[in-house]
């Protein structure tokens, strides 16, 4: 059935707010919009390779050593213990489970715009926090809680006539002990689970004014998950309470940005669904409205024809009809 603008327009005037109403005004397929939304944002597909080789490279090369004195000791000589939360686990919930929560929310509302955005703003996030986090852990280079086991695992320690260290430690773990600011697991949980609950107060319309506390609970739940994470890099001694402070809002931050690329902010009225989704809604009402617009004329003109027809029909002149042939120009795209 075609669109036309004055009932499309009618789901923008749901009382006096103005607000769209969240029904299936079109369903737009990953098989049949898919491919071509993809190929729309190549450059930005390309844009996320890049920073995934800088990522790369800045945990490659090393950071800043900076200058360790006996003195400074005292607040790196805190316990060597493993991570409450694995490395390889921080892709797991601030990537995989936000991009399965997009994706269940597509088998519901059949929008690949939706689906797309979401992932393309996530990786975004995820990936130019990584990036900015490195890039200042290896500028920075501050040590670690337990630097000093990283540096004289045996507890021998030795210094130059400066004063400065001269670690016999792993040369992996001494590199990976100049990382301490700001704290990574912080900034990544932050980033991916922070865009997560920016997705779910726009999809459950937490800000709706009808106060529906239970809402807010659902909304902090990803929140909730991030700040244990950032917690535990402190009882883990791995990072200083700065380290994690600054890290959490950094991931926060560049989550915020990258969803507001994508999504009207979570208290707008239309904050349901990404801009792409409206505007391809735009293009499909103008559409239709063409067609019902020729389909309208060629019907004009058929009448006009009849009824020449029927006033000069003694005079020898030949019936003519356009009514149909100008219907199925337009049916098949002629028109």
């Amino acid at each position: 059935m075609p669109w036309n603008i004055p009932s499309f327009r009618n789901l923008f005037q749901n009382g006096q707010e103005g607000r769209v109403r969240e029904v299936d005004l079109g369903a737009f397929y990953i098989k049949s919009h898919g491919t071509k939304l993809a190929r729309s944002h190549m450059h930005d597909w390309l844009i996320l390779v890049l920073l995934m080789v800088i990522e790369i490279v800045l945990n490659i090369i090393h950071p800043f050593y900076r200058f360790v004195g006996k003195d400074m000791m005292t607040d790196l000589r805190y316990p060597m213990k493993s991570n409450t939360v694995p490395v390889w686990s921080v892709p797991i919930y601030a990537v995989l489970l936000p991009i399965l929560v997009f994706s269940l929310f597509y088998l519901k509302r059949r929008d690949v715009h939706d689906l797309h955005h979401a992932i393309l703003g996530l990786l975004f996030a995820v990936l130019i926090t990584g990036v900015l986090t490195d890039a200042i852990k290896d500028a920075v280079g501050r040590p670690r809680p337990n630097f000093f086991w990283r540096c004289f695992p045996d507890g021998i320690d030795n210094y130059d006539k400066w004063g400065d260290v001269i670690c016999h430690g792993n040369e992996k773990e001494i590199k990976e002990g100049h990382k301490s600011f700001p704290s990574g697991h912080s900034s990544w949980s932050f980033a991916g689970l922070g865009f997560l609950a920016l997705y779910l107060a726009g999809k459950i319309k937490v800000f709706d004014r009808r106060g529906h506390v239970a809402k807010l609970c659902i909304l902090f739940l990803p929140l909730l998950m991030a700040a244990l994470v950032a917690v535990s890099r402190v009882s883990d001694y791995w990072h200083h309470w700065q380290d994690v402070f600054a890290g959490s809002i950094l991931g926060l931050f560049i989550a915020t940005m990258c969803y507001l690329q994508f999504f009207p902010a979570p208290y707008h009225p239309e904050g349901w669904g990404p801009y792409a989704y409206f505007r391809a809604l735009e293009e499909s009402s103008t559409s239709g409205a063409r067609v019902d617009r020729s389909v309208n004329g060629a019907g004009l003109q058929s009448v006009e024809i009849q009824d020449m027809n029927r006033q000069n029909g003694n005079n020898g002149f030949r019936q003519v009809s356009l009514s149909n042939s100008i219907q199925n120009d337009v049916e098949y795209g002629k028109m």
